[in-house]
């Protein structure tokens, strides 16, 4: 059995609850409190950061993008990457530079006031992306989209993001919503904005 130490409101450990729910694979959840962490996850995690996955035997593996690649050969079916090598590459990338997003995104919400264009900057590189291919992970939907979605969900839910200047960025998360992974995902994000 699977045990995630998770926090719905982090979106690193989202990708992480989306990528099991792809895979349809059962877990325990052991929710933590991110303003009073446990000593013991330091344990788990010198950083004391969540998302962690813990496997009976002992197992224990962090950071997100890690843990979305260990489940993705651990469990490889229904794949999350592409069968071929160069896209696969091409996916990785895209998961590699995140902070593309993810930098000006944490600046926004710590009002940065020149933060809000930088983000701009990153989501109409995603949204020329998208219009090139359906999904940031290439010809099907995988491990790159779920990089990104928790941030934009997030974003939109509670900060207001607009995504209609980014048609192509829009049009793919309208797309991924009908997925039931990230149906649950936003679902989360609306309870914690109502909270």
């Amino acid at each position: 059995m699977l045990t995630l130490y998770d926090a719905e409101r982090c979106p690193y450990a989202a990708r992480v609850r989306i990528v099991l729910a792809e895979k349809g694979l059962a877990y325990e959840t052991i929710a933590i409190d991110l303003d009073d962490r446990p000593a013991w996850l330091y344990d788990k995690n010198s950083a004391g950061r969540v998302p962690v996955i813990e496997e009976d035997g002992g197992f224990i593996l962090s950071e997100s993008l890690c843990i979305a690649e260990y489940l993705e050969e651990r469990f490889p079916e229904p794949s999350l990457l592409p069968a071929d090598p160069a896209e696969r590459a091409l996916a990785r990338l895209r998961m590699e530079r995140f902070d593309d997003l993810g930098s000006p995104y944490y600046a926004v919400r710590r009002g940065d006031p020149d933060a809000g264009a930088r983000l701009d900057g990153a989501l109409r590189k995603l949204d020329a992306d998208l219009e090139a291919q359906p999904f940031l992970t290439g010809h099907d939907y995988g491990l790159a989209d779920v990089a990104y979605v928790p941030w934009i969900l997030r974003g939109q839910e509670l900060f207001g993001l607009e995504l209609d200047p980014f048609p192509a960025v829009r049009g793919w998360l309208e797309r991924l919503r009908e997925r039931p992974a990230i149906a649950a995902e936003t679902a989360v994000v609306s309870a914690l904005a109502a909270s």
